[in-house]
């Protein structure tokens, strides 16, 4: 009887990689037709992501993240509840869970139902033993873990009826970057991906900025020009008028270069098409202000040394993480071992 090992899901995995470099025509339809399912989803975001899980499948990375994974040969049944704020962002979930040797019980989301499907069927053709551990349900049930990912709201929901079983239950988080006024025009426009990538929509998306007192708001706004076709979106259009509009009638002062609105703001997530802005006296001090909100930043994008316990990443790098940056800072390899 054939035996899933390491090896051989280092193998499929990185054959997928391969892939997701040169899809092949029926692939490449489900990308082109995402649209048509999910309007935040443009092929071009679509194939941003599929370049990003492309680039972390690399094999030196695969075999580094396999020396922390024990692939069981007694699988458990992993409950997946995925989001769909971005395409395929329940990729990571999944490809964990198989690395495990467990099998994925998958809700998809409504809003990205299309393109996982896809990717796994190639997965399996790679790995046909792939093939038993991959389950799609609309209702979980008989399973041994949850992962579940939603928000605030949702998570109460998630507590409440997968609390007696071992799991994983992502809340809203948002990501945040810290500058000291000595970046270049290069790395401000660099953080324009971390910020419009996927519009904005994901947890790894900076919706905040941290600048130093005194510092001119035009040396930000200037590197971002290169982003303003994202306002012909119909979607993040309708999102930048509606809180331009409501900002203007209540006299909220803000700042706009014409697709992207800049308010004051003490808060970390801002509206789609918004991004709060917050002075700070020095970096000891904002250290300190944000290791009191570790639990809800998903990460930090700066230059800067700062000692905090949430990933930090150079300039447009939010959206490229590694295999082994764990979403909420929870190792979800570690958890699924101990299965």
């Amino acid at each position: 009887m054939s035996i899933l090992t390491a090896e051989k899901l280092i193998i499929a995995f990185h054959k997928l990689s391969d892939f997701l470099n040169h899809p092949g025509d029926e692939f490449s339809n489900t990308i082109d037709s995402a649209p048509n399912h999910n309007a935040w989803f443009t092929v071009a975001e679509v194939r941003r992501s599929l370049a990003s899980f492309q680039e972390m499948l690399n094999l030196p990375a695969l075999e580094k993240w396999f020396e922390q994974i024990t692939v069981s040969q007694h699988p458990k049944k992993v409950g997946l509840i995925l989001a769909g704020n971005i395409p395929l962002v329940g990729f990571h979930d999944i490809l964990s869970v198989l690395a495990t040797g467990n099998i994925a019980i998958i809700k998809l989301s409504s809003a990205d139902s299309q393109l996982l499907p896809a990717l796994l069927k190639q997965l399996i053709e790679f790995e046909p033993l792939l093939a038993d551990r991959i389950i799609y349900a609309e209702r979980l049930k008989d399973f041994d873990a949850i992962i579940a990912t939603g928000s605030n709201n949702t998570s109460r929901y998630f507590d409440y009826y997968f609390g007696k079983v071992p799991n994983i239950i992502r809340k809203n988080r948002n990501s945040v970057a810290v500058l000291d006024g000595k970046e270049s025009i290069t790395e401000i426009g660099q953080l324009g991906h971390d910020i419009f990538d996927y519009f904005g929509l994901g947890c790894r998306n900076v919706s905040k900025i941290y600048v130093p007192e005194g510092y001119e708001l035009k040396n930000f706004f200037e590197p971002l020009e290169q982003y303003q076709d994202i306002i012909n979106h119909f979607k993040y259009n309708n999102n930048y008028d509606y809180n331009k509009s409501i900002y203007l009638v209540n006299t909220v002062q803000h700042f706009d270069n014409g697709f992207l609105l800049l308010k004051e703001d003490e808060g970390l997530s801002s509206p789609l098409a918004v991004l709060y802005f917050e002075h700070y006296k020095n970096l000891a001090e904002l250290n300190e202000k944000l290791k009191g909100m570790q639990d809800n930043i998903q990460c930090v994008v700066t230059h800067t040394a700062l000692k905090l316990d949430v990933d930090s990443v150079t300039f447009g790098q939010s959206q490229h993480p590694q295999l082994w940056d764990y979403a909420d800072n929870v190792n979800t390899i570690n958890f699924l071992n101990k299965l």
